[in-house]
């Protein structure tokens, strides 16, 4: 079956975060914006899921959702096909999303006060979390090697007390789209055994790599971390499904597994979307063509955007994606202030972006611009930023 990536669907008016909600969100009121900064893509689904939604609404009973068993072997099937991770059905609760689960966590094994590892600059939403519940962040900075990232273990030790109790890690790591090699992911498993840490992996971007990368679940990097570990999947990003509001969360210590499910029990929130599980089990069994084909699309699209805004901004310096649709530029050579660039961004070719500082420490001087686009709106973006900067 063949994908038409470069069909222009209109969003406006359709109570779409990313494009009705430039003006509460961000103050960009004009009627021209172009949204690259939330983090879904543009493009339709894969039509067995809209097939499903179809289902259900001929059916037209929308009661509470039970039997998860063909959801869970989805997941499991998707995880041993792609990733060659063996999930027990067991381990796996659901969430209504990755970002609920890191909250559910924070609550199930730390304590107000306690600290919270995050790799700077990372996802804005995982500082805002751990502020939210009363927890400490503690930012270890990464380091900028060679033009990618690097995180610095030595360093993070001289941060850390008896009161830090958790790291959350972004694998493959927005906004940077590094994707970790099983050695670096292997020395933080360590390091988190040493200093009696849990880890909380984020793998929401794990299928989306580039070609002559390829990541590794933590999990199976380290399997020895097991029983301290915590890995967070979603269709979401895969897929294009953020409005299904469902996330997998994967925990084979069985201990750490009833004490989170206390926690979410506690919240009231241990039921399910019924329609979003039915969309993450369809993406899941009917899928995988699609992906195929739209990693090409999105690949074609970096590079396309990493050398137009190399060419027409002197001094931008992009981040060579290994995976994720989050282009993570530095604008710090180009002779213009912070202030500057983003009135040129935002005022001038009037494309709503996300700011670099807001991912913390490192983020200064780069901007993220969401690329999963079809490519008649990813020229446009080049060709606003061409004539931003020529002023």
């Amino acid at each position: 079956m063949s994908y038409d990536f470069d069909r222009v669907i209109n969003q406006r008016n359709t109570h779409s975060l990313k494009w009705d909600a430039m003006d509460s969100r961000l103050g960009l009121s004009h009627p021209d914006m172009l949204p690259m900064w939330v983090a879904d893509m543009d493009f339709a689904a894969p039509p067995e899921v809209a097939d499903m939604l179809r289902l259900i609404a001929d059916r037209g009973v929308f009661g509470y959702f039970g039997d998860d068993r063909d959801y869970k072997r989805a997941v499991c099937d998707w995880m041993a096909t792609r990733h060659q991770f063996d999930v027990d059905p067991d381990w796996i609760t659901t969430s209504h999303g990755v970002v609920a689960a890191i909250g559910s966590a924070l609550h199930s094994f730390s304590q107000p006060g306690d600290g919270v590892v995050i790799f700077s600059p990372v996802y804005h939403v995982f500082g805002n979390t751990i502020r939210a519940a009363g927890r400490q962040v503690i930012e270890s900075p990464l380091s900028l090697v060679q033009g990618r990232y690097e995180m610095d273990l030595d360093g993070l030790a001289t941060q850390i007390d008896t009161k830090t109790k958790l790291v959350i890690l972004c694998s493959p790591h927005n906004p940077g789209g590094r994707v970790w090699s099983r050695q670096e992911l292997v020395d933080l498993c360590k390091f988190c055994e040493a200093h009696d840490l849990l880890l909380i992996s984020d793998e929401i971007h794990l299928d989306l790599v580039f070609e002559g990368n390829r990541h590794c679940v933590t999990a199976n990097a380290y399997p020895d971390i097991a029983d301290r570990l915590i890995t967070l999947t979603a269709a979401s990003k895969t897929f294009n499904l953020a409005a299904a509001m469902t996330g997998n969360v994967m925990i084979s210590n069985a201990q750490l597994r009833e004490a989170f499910m206390t926690t979410v029990k506690g919240t009231g929130s241990y039921s399910p979307n019924r329609v979003g599980i039915e969309m993450v089990t369809s993406a899941y069994t009917h899928g995988a063509p699609w992906l195929e084909a739209l990693l090409p699309y999105l690949e074609a699209n970096r590079d396309r955007f990493d050398e137009a805004v190399s060419r027409i901004i002197p001094g931008v310096r992009p981040m060579k994606l290994e995976a994720t649709y989050l282009a993570w530029c530095d604008f710090s050579e180009t002779g213009y202030s912070a202030d500057e660039v983003i009135h040129r961004v935002q005022d001038v070719a009037r494309i709503a972006v996300n700011k670099g500082p807001i991912f913390g420490i490192g983020g200064d001087h780069w901007i993220r611009f969401n690329i999963a686009c079809p490519r008649a709106t990813l020229d446009d973006a080049i060709s606003r930023l061409e004539t931003a900067f020529q002023v």
